[in-house]
């Protein structure tokens, strides 16, 4: 009779745990060397290897993470095309330009190649996921963009001047009520946001947040910039594997609740607007026109375009307004300059129109040049290539590869453009110092299809309020000591204050 051994009871969880050692020690060693190995095929053999860029940043996107996360972006792309040329690997996939005859391959539309689509991940989700008019499809956004275009065109804006002239008659008022002959400061940040959050209300809504009525932040203003920075968050997290539950995870408590608070007061203004007439000379007066319709927008959508009005039409403005400020008060030569042109223009502030600032040809050179120096939007937003691959500005780019043109770096770049960190507005009026300026480089509303819809909108705000203020006031800096564009970026300029002297002007 055969024997059979005894086997221990425990013997089936012994093996068992064998084999989980064995498997924790292949991964303890596996994992490092497949990390090294992607490190090493990044760096050495990626196709993208053959672009100039520091090799830490080709190797991995985690430089590129810290550097969404700092606020800094915009400020270390540029120094990085400085040191390494046109076209830069930020990322292990992702490339940055400077020529500006990357623009149109990258945003642009051409024979033989579709629109290149946005990289979605640098945007902030949406109201429940549903489309905006910066975030959607092509089909979407043509649909989008055909019924706010009415808002944005030439006899729009006509109609809408009684509106913004309103607004920019009690900024002036405000600010004469709140100085003392030059004697006291004002944050002209705070001054044009209220202003240019007023006009964005009025338009888009039908009624003013009466910042400046009441001479003072409305709670949603302190709140959007939060928005943004919930973007930069959502960008670096959904880059990773599991975003889905890392995004709540990585992003503080408060910037959600912030912008869950903007979406929510976006949601109640849009209720406000529907009850109202659609003949309001506004952007949702023709949207509501087809709101029961295929071709018009659902609830939802009506969100989404709101909150992306609200940021968008208000917050540019008031940013470019504030660095034109700045950078004629640091300018006292331009500042002369554009003093005379508008002074000798005007006898009285009533013929300050949108028509006739229109005709007044330094001006707009200055608020040009801001663009140049200063552009409200600094980043360069992202597309991926087309499958089969492109060109950019003579470059052979692979397929899948991220792409985009940098605002700051290309707008300071001294291949672009001469004397690039000097702020000179008659480089935009055939200044032959500048003959070789490369002015297609420049592109502060982007480019193609997709490029901003309310820039005619904007010129008109920037254009009336700068010619006021400088028809009304002698303005000087109260610390012209500080680098006020030393700022942090999150797609827009987290703005300091701007502490201004403004003595008024006395006219005949």
């Amino acid at each position: 009779m055969a024997v059979i051994p005894d086997i221990p009871a425990n013997s089936g969880t012994k093996v068992f745990a064998d084999i989980i050692f064995t498997l924790f020690g292949l991964g303890f060693i596996l994992i490092p060397l497949y990390l090294i190995g992607l490190v090493v095929y990044n760096v050495y053999f990626h196709p993208l290897s053959q672009y100039p860029g520091p090799k830490f940043m080709a190797a991995t996107r985690i430089p590129y993470m810290r550097m969404i996360l700092s606020g800094r972006y915009p400020q270390k792309t540029k120094a990085l095309h400085q040191q390494y040329g046109d076209v830069v690997r930020i990322a292990p996939d992702e490339l940055s330009f400077t020529n500006g005859e990357a623009w149109k391959p990258i945003y642009g539309t051409r024979t033989g190649h579709s629109q290149k689509p946005k990289d979605y991940r640098f945007y902030a989700p949406t109201f429940g996921g549903n489309p905006s008019i910066i975030v959607s499809n092509d089909a979407d956004h043509s649909r989008f963009r055909r019924l706010l275009s009415h808002a944005f065109s030439d006899s729009s804006l006509r109609g809408q001047e009684p509106i913004i002239k309103n607004y920019v008659d009690l900024l002036m008022q405000r600010l004469h009520e709140n100085i003392l002959d030059g004697k006291n400061a004002v944050d002209m940040v705070a001054w044009y946001n209220f202003t240019t959050f007023d006009i964005i209300g009025d338009l888009a809504f039908g009624e003013s947040f009466d910042c400046l009525k009441n001479s003072e932040y409305h709670p949603w203003i302190s709140i959007l910039f939060s928005s943004l920075k919930y973007a930069a968050y959502t960008n670096v997290a959904r880059r990773l594997p599991g975003s889905k539950y890392l995004v709540p995870l990585i992003t503080p408590k408060k910037i959600v609740s912030r912008r869950n608070t903007h979406l929510a007061l976006t949601e109640e203004k849009v209720k406000g607007r529907i009850t109202k007439s659609n003949e309001r000379p506004d952007f949702f007066g023709n949207i509501l026109k087809h709101n029961n319709t295929e071709k018009g927008f659902s609830f939802p959508e009506l969100i989404t375009n709101g909150s992306t009005l609200i940021i968008a039409g208000s917050e540019t403005t008031a940013t470019l307004l504030s660095g034109v400020t700045y950078l004629l008060l640091r300018n006292p030569l331009v500042l002369a300059k554009l003093q005379d042109e508008i002074r000798s223009a005007f006898t009285k502030e009533e013929e300050i129109t949108l028509e006739s600032c229109n005709k007044l040809e330094y001006c707009l050179a200055v608020l040009t040049e801001t663009l140049r120096m200063y552009p409200p939007v600094a980043v360069g937003l992202p597309r991926i290539v087309d499958a089969q691959g492109d060109m950019i500005a003579g470059n052979w780019v692979p397929g899948g590869t991220i792409v985009s043109v940098s605002q700051l770096s290309a707008s300071h770049s001294p291949a672009n453009f001469k004397d690039p960190e000097k702020f000179i507005p008659e480089r935009h009026m055939d200044d032959p110092r500048f003959a070789n300026d490369s002015k297609t480089a420049m592109q502060p509303f982007s480019f193609g299809p997709r490029n901003c819809i309310g820039r005619n909108l904007a010129y008109v705000e920037m254009r009336i309020i700068l010619a006021r203020m400088v028809f009304n006031f002698d303005m000087e800096l109260d610390q012209p000591e500080q680098d006020w564009t030393d700022q942090e970026c999150f797609v827009l300029w987290d703005k300091p204050k701007l502490m201004v002297r403004l003595k008024p002007r006395h006219t005949v």
